[in-house]
């Protein structure tokens, strides 16, 4: 089983479309996959109950198919900060609330499993916990996606030391060009590939260029996303050879 958290530099640096992408990669290769997205605001109301739309996408790529419910356990209807939202909705959101259903995910088992943060690494979930402590909870791997744009290398190095700092590993990280007019693009990638690949050690697996979004479609779909996606070190990583015990009994 090979299992990462996605977290990304910010707000809207693309962790769904990238998460999608590499669950697709991993769908082309006939493998089975599962995701998450433990917390999730800006939802809207369906007759099925509160529905989001990153969570859908990654409930799209799952195969086999999955439950809403076992992919979002917590849907709040306010874009906002998880944590005001589910204040709002009368809602404790604590550690332990979130880490029994993403345990459950995991214990599914699938060939790859991807869980989806929001926002960046130290969103709060309460006055005492941050998203980043389910991570630590679950012992996992990260795959940070780097929304480039002006600022990213900042945020990226600071991201990635963050991380590292919780005592992490960092499977590999994705370059998403989400600012179709950045000056000096090219520049800014070759500086993100020398201080996350070259100085840190961190396989790129993949840059994924400003895309179009396709008729009908809010974001470019996750099968053309794959195209610019290696998953090859997440299957290779001798990270998920230690695989951490979920406390299930299979």
């Amino acid at each position: 089983m090979n299992a990462y958290f996605v977290t990304g530099t910010d707000t809207d640096a693309g962790k769904t479309v990238v998460t999608a992408g590499l669950l697709a990669a991993a769908r082309r290769r006939g493998l089975t996959t599962a995701g998450g997205k433990p917390v999730a605001s800006g939802c809207e109301r369906t007759p099925q109950g509160l529905r989001n739309a990153d969570a859908l996408a990654i409930q799209a790529q799952c195969h086999p198919m999955l439950p809403y419910e076992a992919i979002n356990p917590f849907a709040f209807e306010p874009a906002i900060a998880p944590q005001f939202a589910a204040r709002e909705a009368g809602v404790s959101l604590a550690l332990s609330a979130l880490e029994l259903p993403m345990r459950a995910l995991l214990a599914r088992r699938a060939d790859i499993t991807l869980i989806e943060g929001a926002g960046g690494w130290r969103v709060p979930l309460n006055d005492h916990q941050s998203l980043s402590d389910l991570v630590i909870a679950l012992a996992l791997p990260v795959v940070l996606v780097v929304g480039v744009r002006l600022g990213a290398i900042n945020h990226a190095r600071l991201t990635l030391e963050a991380i590292l700092h919780d005592g992490l590993t960092i499977a590999g990280w994705v370059a998403n060009v989400i600012d179709s007019e950045l000056p000096r693009r090219q520049e800014n990638l070759g500086s993100l590939i020398h201080w996350l690949s070259e100085e840190a050690g961190v396989p790129c697996l993949g840059v994924v260029p400003w895309l179009e979004k396709e008729p009908g479609l809010q974001v470019p779909s996750a099968e053309r996303v794959a195209d610019f996606l290696n998953i090859e070190p997440l299957l290779a990583s001798s990270a998920n050879t230690q695989t951490p015990d979920h406390g299930y009994i299979e």
